[in-house]
């Protein structure tokens, strides 16, 4: 055997550059697959894995939302405050607060929709109770998620994505032991990868792995095509999933792996996202893709909801990008970043009506500021997934 020198012929690994360390913007790049494929566990429900709002939320509620041809909901990611709680509990605080304030604008949250990363680092089933349970106690409505990869790449011993099978695709509405003192029981998704139907929206979640830049395979691959094929053509579809498609972010950018396989699909079904949702960036950004005959595909990343680091946006020549900035994707389609928020964590609040989607995203205060300083609105804009296209704003 040769004998190791000390500080000699060893592979040594340090940093790695930043997204814009060569001092182009890129909004979506291939990272380095860093970690393995982990293979998913088998679905806790029946294919197509479809799970309906009806039979989650109270009959008063579905009916409200048949009658007014609307649904309203909470859109956020990486939630999960391990190191340092406050800040999860401030975006908690923000969207229970948010109930009573969004009734002056038609109607209370439905559910909420979490984008992955539930619980850090590793999904473990004894943190559920501390970053899941205990912060959403006083949340007034269902919550649903697909997993991030910090759900999923478990740690040694335990089956990745155990603790999310557990309390998000439980075979019936039980109380969980981890959910401690909070009264809420566990949700019935039917897979890590599903579909959430609502009268106004349907809502495809993938779970995209573990990996950088995320991995999905077949049957999931073929079940997204089959989804954007068989879904009704006349209700508006969203594609949510962890790693974004793009971002201006100086810490993970979007994902070239992503973006190659939502635009395959939609080429495969002739059927493109309405609009795609996405977390794993921790900060806010509203980025707009104008398709090839011109029409506009909102991608909002909302990955602000409790994890204690954000991420930065981009600089330009050392200063804060200012918005719309327009980056010319590497296949040539033009991507113009509306809005971000980068220095607050915060929530989304969704408003779908007639084909009518509304957004408003809130910034709640720094932990260092007086909480007596509420939401603070920093984003609205109004899209028409029919004709493809921004509303003026009007606000």
């Amino acid at each position: 055997m040769k004998k190791l020198v000390k500080g000699k012929n060893q592979n040594h690994v340090f940093g790695q550059p930043r997204p814009a360390a060569n001092g182009e913007t890129a909004i979506h790049r291939s990272p380095p697959r860093n970690t393995q494929f982990r293979d998913l566990p088998p679905p806790t429900g029946q294919s197509p894995f479809r799970l309906d709002i009806k039979d989650i939320v109270s009959k008063a509620t579905y009916d409200a939302m048949v009658r007014s041809e609307s649904v309203t909901f909470h859109l956020n990611g990486d939630m999960g405050g391990i190191q340092y709680a406050v800040p999860q509990e401030l975006v908690a605080s923000g969207m229970e607060g948010d109930f009573s304030a969004s009734a002056k604008d038609g109607q209370p949250p439905a559910f909420l929709y979490i984008t992955g990363d539930c619980v850090y680092f590793n999904g473990q089933v004894a943190e559920y109770y501390k970053q899941f349970y205990q912060p959403y106690e006083f949340y007034l409505a269902p919550i649903f998620a697909i997993p991030g990869n910090h759900d999923g790449e478990n740690l040694d011993g335990d089956s990745t994505l155990d603790g999310f099978l557990r309390n998000f695709c439980a075979p019936s509405a039980i109380k969980m032991p981890e959910s401690g003192e909070s009264q809420r029981t566990a949700m019935v998704q039917p897979n890590v990868y599903w579909t959430l139907l609502t009268p106004q929206v349907n809502i495809v979640g993938l779970y995209s792995n573990v990996p950088a830049g995320g991995d999905i395979r077949s049957p999931q691959k073929d079940w997204l095509v089959n989804e954007l094929t068989t879904l009704p053509p006349d209700v508006p579809l969203f594609v949510a999933l962890h790693h974004p498609v793009y971002s201006a972010d100086n810490h993970h950018s979007g994902s070239t792996y992503m973006k190659d396989l939502l635009e395959q699909a939609a080429h495969e079904a002739g059927r493109h996202p309405d609009a795609v949702l996405a977390g794993h960036v921790h900060n806010y950004q509203r980025l707009t893709r104008i398709q090839s005959d011109g029409s506009k595909v909102p991608y909002l990343v909302t990955g602000a909801g409790g994890y204690h680091n954000l991420h930065q946006i981009m600089k330009v020549d050392g200063q804060r990008m200012i918005t719309p900035a327009t980056f010319s994707d590497q296949t040539g389609d033009p991507v113009t970043l509306e809005a971000y928020s980068d220095d607050h964590h915060g929530f989304l609040r969704l408003q779908v009506s007639r084909g009518l989607m509304t957004g408003r995203y809130f910034e709640v205060p720094r932990p260092q500021e007086p909480y007596s300083k509420g939401s603070h609105l920093v984003d609205y804009f109004e899209f028409d997934c029919q004709q493809k296209a921004y509303l003026p704003n009007t606000l």
